[in-house]
């Protein structure tokens, strides 16, 4: 990543839209932002996936949703229920939040099996699946552990954050979780990446993608 060997930064960027007021016209205009500057994929409420699926017809550009969002605590049926729905729906990717409450009681049985749930409903419906940490709300030893359980199934992305907990990405956690998966898993950083630099030194920790609704910001330092 020096000046020899410039990376696109566009190539790393989920141009993220959330919000629980988020309306077809926000939608639209996220989607017009990712095709203009080729970002990797735009994230989108699940409601609005017909519509963006329509909007990026045969673009490079991949379609991303959330399942579980933003607290985790569904039922796991309804989780994988939503992973294949949204995949139906036309979603390439879908992020689903780990159930934080689970983790923080260490009820480890329960999250093997809503991990091999989800895992195994995103493969049969050829999605690229991320599970959500929430790394605010864990400790160094719980996101070691809900990282190995992640490795056990396979979850070819970990991600660390909603954006709607009490802090999002950080170095810190980005280099924890990278010591711990190595090459077996990417990383997602997400929450409060609003810069060039930032984005930049999330990646150098060890990030492959970066969630964040500041995208054109970002590649229009």
């Amino acid at each position: 990543m020096d000046n020899q060997h410039p990376i696109n930064i566009a190539e790393y960027i989920d141009h993220t839209i959330l919000k629980p007021f988020t309306t077809e016209e926000d939608v639209k205009k996220v989607i017009a932002e990712a095709l203009e500057h080729d970002f990797y994929a735009v994230c989108i409420p699940p409601y609005y996936l017909p519509a963006g699926r329509k909007l990026l017809k045969e673009s490079n550009v991949k379609l991303a949703t959330v399942a579980g969002f933003p607290l985790g605590y569904n039922l796991s049926s309804n989780k994988t229920e939503m992973v294949m729905r949204c995949a139906d729906a036309g979603a390439d990717e879908v992020d689903t939040v780990i159930n934080i409450a689970a983790i923080k009681s260490q009820d480890y049985d329960f999250l093997e099996e809503e991990l091999s749930s989800i895992a195994t409903a995103a493969s049969v419906k050829g999605v690229l699946l991320k599970v959500i940490l929430e790394t605010c709300y864990l400790t160094n030893e719980e996101i070691e552990k809900a990282c190995n359980l992640c490795l056990n199934y396979s979850v070819p992305f970990i991600k660390t954050s909603t954006g709607f907990g009490s802090h999002g990405a950080t170095i810190e956690h980005i280099k924890l979780i990278k010591s711990i998966v190595g090459n077996q898993a990417k990383i997602k950083a997400s929450g409060g990446i609003k810069n060039f630099e930032d984005a930049m030194a999330m990646i150098a920790a060890g990030a492959n993608r970066i969630g964040t609704s500041s995208g054109v910001s970002i590649v229009s330092r």
